[in-house]
């Protein structure tokens, strides 16, 4: 039976087995696994036990409160005839799933199936709903509407880079300056193509920001840049390609720039943009400087983006919850499909509001989601990418933005930027729901001309 079992799985059973023998049993009971599932737990599982704070030391404490007066020894153990039952029971759900193989949800759905289990009770007194863990469970191993790849995943044309907006980087008051500063820093020295090293030394001279504060917490600050800088001896980190106005890498890390500022619901390119993409290009000399200050890429990141966070701009709140949305399905992937679930998630722009118009709610659409990209298994904790036709319309509302020369993406940007589309799944979303693409901008033009 057990060469049925994934490797994750056998760790449980494994697990099971350590427990109860560590408890003092010489049979393996139904809680012995319970206990180990929680041990064991990953992905979508070990979400379900943090959101009710549910750990491995506390459940053992419900269920063994005297624990400590137990003796474990090296005795041979044998499963209960209740442990068994389980046993068989996650083969016959694994079978009527269509898995081939044995998965720990399997061995978990069992357990919750289990009756007459009185430890249950425990995991009810803290808060987790037997019955919506078992209907999210069955979801996830059914084979049939189990998709490995998401559906906007396969779009090779749609992967073409674009560097037309090369130039927007300039638009923003503040990113203007940086470079003017740069160039001329540029014209000081022996270069005459604009690196990853200036652009920073620029950024740094202006001490009056909260960026120039941030950075100083770090240890960088001009002063101190300066001084690497004039111990660099070669500028060959900078040229990984063909020479352009920037070098290679200079060039990536404003693309990366760019790319970061309309994740972060800006329309314009901001200096704590570009260090955010010098920390995303990871090449560069002015990368390499701040390596030497032995300071985690992560923290320096987590500390640019926190006061962006603060002001909660629709657009990045829109994409909080789309990723939200996606790790719930136990997905990686967010697509279209996902935005349009965040922008009713954020519920207070105009783009919401439209929607609700429509009679469009939370719920329904979410239905109509889960059936079109059907449920995943993967960890929830994994670095959560885009489709390529997701970037596509971030993109393209970023232009909405601009042409309407706001300085921030709004929902109502991102459902416009939905609607040119046609083929996507939010648009396929949109019309099992009744809605079409008229109605839509309709909507947008009505709620903001009535905001005006």
């Amino acid at each position: 039976m057990f060469e049925r079992f994934t490797e994750k799985a056998i760790n449980v059973v494994s697990k099971s087995q350590e427990i109860a023998r560590e408890c003092g049993f010489n049979v393996i009971l139904p809680e012995h696994l319970l206990l180990a599932l929680v041990a064991e737990a990953k992905g979508v599982s070990l979400r379900i036990f943090k959101n009710k704070n549910i750990t491995y030391d506390l459940l053992l404490e419900k269920f063994y409160p005297n624990l400590e007066n137990s003796q474990a020894d090296n005795r041979t153990l044998h499963f209960g005839d209740d442990y068994k039952e389980i046993l068989k029971k996650s083969l016959d759900i694994a079978n009527v799933s269509g898995n081939s193989t044995i998965l720990y949800e399997h061995l978990f759905l069992a357990v919750l199936n289990t009756k007459n289990f009185d430890k249950l009770a425990v995991l009810e007194d803290l808060g987790l709903n037997i019955s919506e863990t078992k209907a999210l469970l069955q979801k996830l191993v059914q084979k049939k509407i189990k998709r490995i790849l998401h559906p906007e995943t396969d779009e090779h044309h749609d992967a073409e880079n674009k560097t037309d907006d090369t130039d927007a980087i300039f638009d923003s008051e503040e990113s203007a300056k940086v470079f003017e500063r740069a160039v001329a820093k540029l014209s000081t020295s022996n270069y005459e193509i604009l690196g990853t090293e200036q652009i920073l030394s620029s950024i740094l001279e202006d001490k009056n920001t909260n960026l120039y504060n941030i950075l100083e917490n770090f240890g960088i600050t001009s002063e101190e840049f300066d001084t690497k800088l004039k111990n660099v001896q070669s500028r060959k980190s900078e040229y990984e390609g063909r020479q352009i106005i920037f070098t290679p890498n200079a060039f990536k890390t404003m693309n990366l720039a760019l790319q970061t500022a309309k994740e972060l619901g800006s329309s314009v390119v901001l200096p704590e943009h570009i260090i955010l993409g010098i920390l995303k290009a990871k090449k560069g000399v002015a990368y390499d400087i701040i390596k030497e200050f032995h300071i985690s890429d992560d923290d320096l990141a987590h500390a640019i983006i926190k006061p962006i966070e603060k002001q909660m701009p629709e657009t990045l709140t829109i994409l909080r919850l789309a990723k939200e949305e996606a790790r719930r399905i136990g997905r990686n992937t967010v697509g279209t499909e996902m935005f349009l679930l965040g922008i009713i998630g954020e519920a207070t722009g105009i783009g919401a509001r439209v929607l609700k118009e429509l009679e469009i709610n939370i719920k329904e659409a979410r239905d109509v989601v889960e059936n079109l990209v059907g449920f995943g298994n993967e960890y929830y904790y994994k670095e959560i990418s885009f489709t390529e036709r997701a970037k596509r319309v971030l993109e393209t509302a970023w232009h909405i933005a601009k042409k309407e020369n706001k300085t921030k993406i709004e929902s109502s940007h991102m459902l416009l930027a939905i609607t040119t589309e046609p083929t996507s799944l939010a648009m396929k979303a949109l019309e099992q729901l009744g809605v079409d693409s008229v109605e839509i901008r309709e909507g947008v033009k009505k709620f903001s001309n009535a905001q005006k």
